[in-house]
């Protein structure tokens, strides 16, 4: 690909990625703003019930309500371009504030989750490869099933009830206790059942995926000529099979940054995590819309760089699916 081509392909990627951010930029600020709710709530609490009519107004006119939805999107797009996402109405306080206190807990949770997920997928992927159609394939094929059809919220409340209220192992709620922030093992505890959620939650479905990947290239063409040669099974299994699903896989990883995201969101927002799962219900709970949206446009672009990463991924591994250039007829 030569420098002008590169050049025009990267140009559409980020030009996608701007018109898909303001899509969704638009969307969410329309949606929050049209659900029910009264958004002077968060910022006034109780106060809101004893207002009068003229002091309703003024304070909808000092956060910029009074507009319509439409004024109100462009003086909002004004500030963000400038670097201003407004403050929060339940923190008092400017919004990057706000997340910058939570987002370490959720890349700590969903970081330590996604590694582990994507590790033991494959391990356990290899090992119902390696055992297929035999006792163990077909034991860990039935309870990984199971396992992934279970429900997030259920899942989370059966472990607080067995291990925090009947056991009283681990902690249920939190990420740490009170005045230990910065103990490690108290850290590591209140992690533990969170972080055990997001990974059986999604461990399975890509350990089938990479199962049902390693079984294809097992029955390849290729296959049959390196056994034909004298290679051993494991060679054949680690040194061809396992490299071959590799690209694959680094593909399958980039897609699903916006599902274990999303699990771990929910799973935030159960065991009082302070994350920006438990923020993002709150401030959608709460109408706080500056927050809101930020939080919105950061899950978003996030979503979307991931899936523009596995599309690039899947063009360099398959050239079929690289875009190509128009042929020209000469008459």
């Amino acid at each position: 690909m030569t420098a002008r081509k590169q050049i025009i392909y990267w140009g559409k990627k980020a030009l996608l990625f701007v018109l898909s951010v303001l899509v969704l930029s638009l969307a969410a600020f329309y949606v929050s703003r049209l659900a029910p709710g009264d958004p002077l709530v968060s910022y006034y609490g109780t106060r809101v019930e004893k207002m009068s009519p003229a002091e309703r107004a003024w304070a909808e006119e000092r956060l910029g309500l009074n507009e319509p939805i439409s004024v109100q999107y462009v003086r909002w797009l004004a500030r963000t371009l400038q670097g201003d996402f407004g403050i929060s109405y339940k923190y008092k306080m400017d919004v990057t504030e706000v997340i910058a206190g939570r987002i370490g807990n959720t890349l700590l949770l969903g970081g330590a989750g996604f590694l582990l997920i994507f590790a033991l997928s494959m391990l356990l992927g290899v090992l119902c490869a390696w055992y297929e159609d035999r006792p163990l394939d077909r034991l860990l094929c039935r309870v990984g099933t199971v396992s992934s059809c279970i429900p997030e919220f259920w899942l989370s409340l059966v472990f607080i009830l067995v291990f925090s209220v009947t056991l009283r192992w681990l902690p249920s709620s939190g990420a740490y206790s009170v005045g230990r922030g910065d103990d490690w093992l108290d850290r590591l505890a209140h992690l533990v059942l969170p972080l055990s959620i997001v990974v059986l939650s999604h461990l399975w479905y890509y350990a089938y995926m990479v199962r049902n990947r390693i079984l294809e290239e097992v029955r390849a063409d290729y296959v049959l000529l390196a056994k034909a040669k004298g290679l051993t099974k494991r060679s054949v299994m680690f040194r061809h099979c396992l490299r071959n699903t590799i690209p694959s896989y680094l593909s399958i990883m980039a897609i699903s940054v916006p599902h274990v995201l999303g699990g771990t969101y929910i799973v935030e927002t159960v065991f009082s995590y302070p994350g920006l799962g438990t923020l993002s219900y709150e401030s959608a709970r709460y109408k706080d819309y500056n927050l809101l949206m930020l939080l919105c446009l950061m899950s978003g672009a996030l979503v979307i760089l991931c899936s523009m990463a596995a599309q690039i991924i899947n063009e360099r591994i398959d050239p079929r699916v690289r875009p190509q250039a128009p042929e020209v007829t000469e008459r």
